[in-house]
């Protein structure tokens, strides 16, 4: 009686998972947060501003910025880089951050108000008598803290949902998303839903009860940013790492055999749009209480553009390289429209094009390959 050889089961060998960063990574990254956290403070704060090693206000307000756009730039990696998915929204969620914080640093006035009553001067201009419903919670920061990571997430959520349920993907997706930051940024405009209106909010005078032109607080401000910058890397680089990255880049490869593989591409896709989302309304509001503004600009097109240029730039898919991309090209524009205001755009459309005709991986591709042609 002949038997039916059982075949031997094949083991599949996965690979191991690195470590979160290289020796070199980890020592940039501690010279980073001693850079932030000590270096500045005492170039600012302590030495004395005739010295030639002194960091003036204008530089850590101009840094702190950029710091916040390197956020941003960060969470369009984690979505185009890592997942293939282009987002040209991304700004409406900046400002939902943003405006959040607006709306606490308006409580925060008070009665120092040019009109010296409890309500923003905007609404007393208006002829509001009450605060309208969405600002009951505008005067707690505990809340504020709740809602700026909760707006920007839920309007991620419901918008992420019907779109990737629908199975929207490539240009069609990026045209809906600069449709959505368009049409919010008319909604914010008109003077009844609440948001100040053409001029938003300004004039802020204090946070937690402590002012806010102090350079104590502009430089606990400069910290909180740059801290919550390596923080989100740190995270970013955890998540691609994990197996939840690697099924977001297969997704971003080839979604079709992702799907055939037994995985839903919705909640992936869904998961990264939110946290990528909280990330830019974080950023927002870090941004507000150090520029000092917050008006519907913050919502134009041609802002979530150049969230996408500066993830372009650095290199996609790398982490690094959009939060190098965000001070090069923050760091041109803080010059040439000083120096060359007129030859900005013209600069920002030329460096555009070349890096998608001759810099495909950014600056930091760039770099690498250098390091591996001289390595040989």
């Amino acid at each position: 009686m002949s038997t039916v050889p059982v075949p031997t089961p094949v083991s599949v060998v996965l690979p191991s998972k690195g470590p979160l960063l290289t020796r070199t990574g980890w020592t940039a990254f501690m010279v980073a947060l001693i850079v932030v956290c000590a270096l500045a403070p005492v170039l600012n704060l302590w030495v004395p501003e005739t010295s030639m090693f002194h960091m003036s206000t204008y530089a850590v307000a101009l840094l702190g910025k950029i710091m916040c756009y390197a956020i941003c730039a960060l969470a369009m990696d984690l979505i185009w880089g890592y997942t293939g998915i282009l987002s040209l929204g991304h700004g409406v969620f900046f400002a939902l951050g943003g405006y959040v914080m607006g709306m606490y640093l308006m409580r925060q006035i008070g009665r120092d108000g040019n009109y010296k009553s409890d309500l923003p001067d905007f609404m007393v201009f208006l002829d509001w008598k009450t605060l309208p419903w969405h600002w009951t919670f505008s005067d707690s920061f505990i809340a504020t803290l709740f809602l700026i990571v909760l707006v920007p997430g839920v309007v991620a959520f419901v918008f992420g949902y019907f779109a990737f349920r629908s199975r929207i993907k490539g240009v069609y997706f990026s045209i809906i998303t600069q449709a959505m930051t368009f049409a919010a940024m008319l909604l914010f405009f008109r003077n009844e839903t609440g948001f100040g209106g053409n001029n938003g909010f300004t004039d802020f005078k204090r946070i937690l009860n402590i002012p806010l032109a102090t350079p104590n607080m502009r430089m606990t401000l400069f910290v909180m940013t740059g801290l919550t910058l390596l923080g989100f890397f740190l995270f970013a680089k955890w998540l691609v790492g994990s197996k939840f990255g690697r099924v977001l880049q297969a997704i971003r490869d080839a979604e079709t055999r992702v799907m055939f593989s037994g995985y839903n591409p919705l909640g992936y896709k869904l998961t990264i749009w939110v946290i990528s989302a909280v990330m830019c309304g974080v950023a927002g509001a870090l941004y507000v209480p150090q520029v000092g503004i917050i008006n519907p600009g913050e919502m134009s097109p041609a802002n979530s553009i150049e969230i996408a240029i500066w993830a372009a730039v650095g290199g996609r898919a790398s982490l690094i390289g959009p939060i190098v991309g965000a001070f090069i090209v923050n760091g041109a524009k803080s010059w040439l429209t000083v120096a060359y205001p007129e030859f900005w755009l013209y600069f920002l459309g030329a460096l555009f094009i070349c890096v998608t005709l001759f810099l495909p991986n950014g600056v930091v591709g760039l770099v690498k390959k250098l390091r591996k042609g001289g390595a040989e």
